[in-house]
């Protein structure tokens, strides 16, 4: 398993409050936010237990989704449904993408 993976976990915790704000003003944004992070996760999971082409396609899916929880933070800010976001949270999805751009290549 990646030492990246308990970042996520963080990264997750951290979300939790997010989440709830975004869910106030839309709720599908909030669960696509919900279940792309949760996503990243699992892909990092069940990638640790393959191998060859598997084990790289689940890490790329896990970069998909650690993209998409971005995009989702993005239209969050941009639509004013949080006010700013927490440089930690930030900070930590970052050093998770990052981690896995360089496994998938």
């Amino acid at each position: 398993m990646l030492r990246i993976y308990d970042k996520m976990l963080e990264v997750l915790r951290l979300l939790r409050p997010v989440i709830a704000q975004i869910e106030k003003h839309d709720r599908e944004l909030g669960n696509q936010l919900r279940r792309a992070s949760s996503s990243v996760a699992l892909n990092m999971a069940e990638a640790s237990g393959s191998s060859g082409g598997t084990r790289s396609l689940r890490y790329r899916t896990a970069l998909g989704s650690a993209r998409e929880v971005g995009a989702c933070l993005d239209v969050a800010v941009a639509m004013g449904y949080v006010d700013g976001l927490d440089e930690a949270l930030l900070g930590q999805l970052d050093e998770v993408r990052a981690v896995l751009a360089r496994v998938v290549r």
